[in-house]
């Protein structure tokens, strides 16, 4: 665990957020599907892995109250404090590795365009799948996107886990019931193209 906080501090620490390959100056995936589903601006939201990216950002804009952000790495969230200001202090912020995180509240809307991926071992992935059917509300949302089957194998030199559309839908049944699926092309500010796969889901009420 010490040694992927270690990766992650010396990476936010050494490139600027506009050099980074996952880098978005406007989500527009995610932000167009967060704006289908027609949420309540109260309702609680989590960006796993969110570190420096700018969903936190773009969430405020729309007038999004109940903001969590969490993030392996320390340096990530002090940048990310450091753009927003004073709105930094609107946003509930948590450093922890995903494998370590033990909700206290549940979210009606679970983002993670950052994390999963990087779970390679079955029983972390089993745990996480646990952790979101737990952390999210019923009938509320979770919005994944992971490399896809015909993405890069590593991210920052870390091996993560491809998934196919088929394979994410597998994954989290019968907890979860897709909403929407989609492949989508990710330009990173070099120029390259990585595949992502991105699934909205819902949670079964209990």
């Amino acid at each position: 665990m010490d040694s992927t906080r270690e990766h992650w501090e010396h990476i936010y620490k050494t490139k600027p957020l506009d050099t980074v390959s996952w880098y978005q100056p406007v989500p527009r995936h995610s932000l167009d599907i967060i704006a289908s589903l027609n949420l309540p601006k109260d309702t609680p939201v989590i960006d796993i892995g969110g570190g420096d990216s700018l969903l936190a950002d773009h969430l405020l804009d729309l007038g999004y109250s109940d903001i969590t952000v969490l993030d392996v790495s320390a340096q990530a969230i002090k940048r990310a404090k450091l753009r927003l200001g004073e709105r930094a202090s609107a946003v509930h912020w948590i450093e922890s590795d995903i494998r370590d995180f033990k909700p206290t509240k549940t979210y009606g809307l679970w983002h993670d365009r950052a994390a999963f991926h990087f779970l390679t071992a079955p029983p972390e992935i089993e745990q996480y799948v646990a952790l979101v059917s737990r952390a999210v509300s019923n009938n509320g949302y979770f919005i994944l996107g992971t490399f896809s089957d015909k993405g890069p194998e590593k991210c920052s030199g870390l091996p993560i886990t491809q998934y196919s559309i088929a394979d994410m839908q597998e994954r989290f049944k019968p907890g979860f019931k897709p909403v929407s699926c989609k492949d989508i092309a990710h330009l990173t500010p070099s120029g390259g193209k990585q595949d992502f796969t991105f699934c909205c889901f819902r949670r079964a009420g209990d």
